[in-house]
């Protein structure tokens, strides 16, 4: 059956090799197509596409082994919370965790991340909004072992940099709940304060691991490359690598996930605004690894326009990656020629 690309879905047979409009090869025949295939005939601007009949068995087994390969990754997820609860507990008490509580929690997470390609479903299963601190903790972990890994470290490195990432955060455990809870805008004194958990989290990770570089990124991830960051305001040559990856994690995890005062921002505008700071702030190199490995996986995602409408992202846009191409209905919205309609939601 010949149907246009845009109609395409994950698991389509096709039943001809793929050529675009200059001869050049892009699919073989009998390809299964993943998202990614379905995105790389977008770009290439190739229109129709001969498939192998779809039967409606298939279609609920592809839906149901989609679903079946997150709930296999819930229970790494559910113990690296409860172990992530369990260190802030412990170190908020003693001022120490246990190190071998990390690795039995986070290792897990990690090897069942390894067949999880798709990033931006994992942030919307996993973005819940309770205990802020303990998801965002794992979400920067996850992040910046995947950062690691696009950027060319070794499996061991991007271990190192994903326990980093998820230790970062674990000086908060001394700044008062009262402050981290505050749903209203913190004062001078009370940001200050905030600003305590870089130095905290130092401490404490090299106390109970005797680990500098990862305590070294607790102390900088608020660090920033033109020198704007805190505590030391250090500028990018003197931020360990680890830590401006962590960073970047960091800020994504932060402006899309919900907290008591501030409400989560659509993933793509994130993106964007990610894009921006890497020019002087974010670290260029992990910020753009990044974006480059996220963008794919954003096509097929449902999406609920300011217009009201529902709709479906069906490529990127070549003239601005962060303003797709949406089907809405029998409609197709080019968000780059469209400025006044925005992407309110991101569904999965």
């Amino acid at each position: 059956m010949r149907v246009h690309v845009t109609d395409l879905r994950p698991g389509d047979h096709i039943q001809q090799d793929a050529f675009n409009s200059n001869g050049v090869h892009v699919l073989r025949k009998g390809t299964i197509l993943r998202m990614e295939d379905i995105s790389k005939l977008l770009q290439h601007g190739i229109d129709y596409i001969d498939i192998s009949p779809r039967q409606l068995a298939e279609s609920i087994e592809l839906l149901s082994d989609i679903s079946e390969s997150f709930r296999q990754v819930q229970p790494q997820f559910n113990l690296a919370f409860d172990g992530c609860r369990s260190m802030f507990e412990e170190a908020a008490m003693t001022g120490k965790f246990n190190e071998s509580v990390v690795d039995d929690t986070f290792h897990p997470l990690v090897d069942s991340l390894s067949e999880q390609k798709d990033v931006v479903s994992l942030l919307l299963l996993f973005n819940g909004k309770d205990d802020y601190t303990y998801r965002h903790s794992i979400q920067v972990g996850m992040l910046s072992y995947y950062i690691a890994e696009w950027m060319g470290y070794s499996e061991q490195e991007a271990y190192d940099i994903g326990k980093a990432g998820f230790l970062h955060d674990i000086g908060k455990c001394r700044i008062p709940r009262e402050i981290l809870d505050k749903p209203g805008k913190l004062t001078p004194d009370e940001y200050e304060q905030v600003k305590l958990h870089t130095i905290y989290g130092y401490e404490m990770i090299y106390e109970s691991t005797q680990d500098k570089i990862t305590a070294t990124v607790a102390l900088q991830h608020h660090e920033r490359g033109d020198g704007s960051g805190y505590p030391k305001a250090i500028g990018e040559d003197q931020i360990h690598p680890y830590a401006q990856i962590c960073a970047v994690a960091d800020v994504y995890s932060a402006m899309t996930t919900n907290r008591v005062y501030q409400s989560k921002q659509q993933l793509l505008t994130v993106l964007r605004e990610l894009y921006g700071l890497s020019f002087g702030k974010l670290n260029g190199k992990a910020t753009h690894a990044f974006i480059r490995q996220m963008l794919p996986y954003f096509i097929g995602k449902k999406v609920v326009l300011t217009t009201g409408e529902s709709g479906i992202i069906v490529a990127n846009n070549q003239s601005d990656y962060f303003r797709p191409l949406v089907q809405a209905g029998e409609r197709f919205i080019d968000l780059s020629k469209e400025p006044d309609t925005e992407i309110q939601e991101i569904l999965l």
